[in-house]
């Protein structure tokens, strides 16, 4: 069981540095609009995962019938997550759009196993939180501005500047992250394989998210980058990333899950740093340093103590 519950860390962990290289993946086809590459990536990992998938959902679709407000759930928030999730890196910038977005998502997610599963948060997993949210609050306010201003900084969406509504769409991303991982879990959970699972949900949004691009997906395929950049982001982020979450979330909770994905903020983070040139300051790489510390104490069993109690 043990060892199961390891082998599920690393496949997270493994997908958690695949979705890392999305946000600067997408920087290298700027023209194409933002909600047209998340519709296309999850539309399109969605038929893969269907195709791959096809026997073993007519194997369990029964058991699929039985649990409709989740896969209702996780089709919805899944088809709504990239498009706030990459409008809010358009907005706000790669990094604090993956940082707000991730960030975010566990706290969502521990909200919907305690005030639904009515489960006990382990002190191991406050800790780790506390430590979480300090580092990717430090990764977000230590990004050095420069050079001029763009239009798109200037532009005011709703009477709000265009980093603030990055931000509030990268809360929406994170909310309907954690609620897609939660539903895929209570899925799982009643005995379905992961592989239905996913598919069925993803499958759901693809339906969804396909048509809308008839509107925003003109320039998806006019370059051979664009092209690159297109089927790259659905097939290894998004359809061998979810493939490898969804074992995941066979032996662990939604909640600890969502935790451990507070990685791919540094990793993207080190991948605009790099790649895209983005910059950060001291207080921004202390913050990547206290997220490694948040995914060591869910990994390594380091005995805790508060208040003279040893948390577990």
């Amino acid at each position: 069981m043990r060892s199961n519950a390891t082998f599920a860390v690393i496949c997270i962990v493994t997908a958690c540095a695949l979705w890392a290289t999305t946000g600067t993946a997408a920087n290298f086809a700027p023209a194409i609009n933002p909600l047209a590459i998340g519709a296309f990536s999850m539309g399109a990992a969605g038929l893969l995962l269907l195709a791959t998938a096809s026997r073993t959902i007519i194997k369990e679709r029964i058991q699929l019938t039985q649990v409709p407000a989740f896969l209702v759930l996780g089709g919805l928030s899944i088809a709504i997550y990239p498009l706030a999730f990459y409008s809010s890196m358009k907005l706000a910038g790669v990094a604090i759009g993956t940082v707000v977005s991730l960030g975010s998502a566990p706290f969502f997610s521990v909200l919907f196993e305690r005030l639904v599963n009515k489960i006990t948060i382990s002190k191991r997993w406050v800790v780790s939180f506390v430590f979480g949210v300090i580092g990717v609050t430090l990764i977000a306010t230590g990004k050095q501005s420069h050079g001029q201003p763009t239009l798109i900084n200037n532009t005011e969406y709703l009477g709000l500047s265009a980093t603030h509504f990055g931000l509030i769409l990268g809360l929406v991303a994170g909310l309907t992250y954690a609620a897609y991982a939660w539903a895929a879990k209570q899925i799982i959970d009643q005995g379905i394989s992961s592989n239905a699972s996913m598919a069925s949900m993803f499958g759901l949004a693809s339906v969804l998210l396909l048509p809308s691009l008839l509107i925003t997906g003109d320039n998806l395929f006019a370059t051979p980058t664009n092209t690159a950049v297109s089927i790259y982001m659905a097939v290894v982020p998004m359809f061998i990333g979810y493939l490898l979450f969804g074992y995941g979330l066979r032996h662990i909770e939604a909640s600890k899950a969502t935790l451990i994905t507070l990685l791919e903020p540094v990793l993207a983070t080190l991948l605009a740093v790099i790649v895209v040139g983005e910059k950060f300051n001291s207080w921004g790489w202390l913050g990547m340093v206290l997220i490694l510390v948040c995914l060591v104490l869910q990994i390594v069993r380091i005995p805790i103590k508060l208040g003279g109690r040893q948390a577990v």
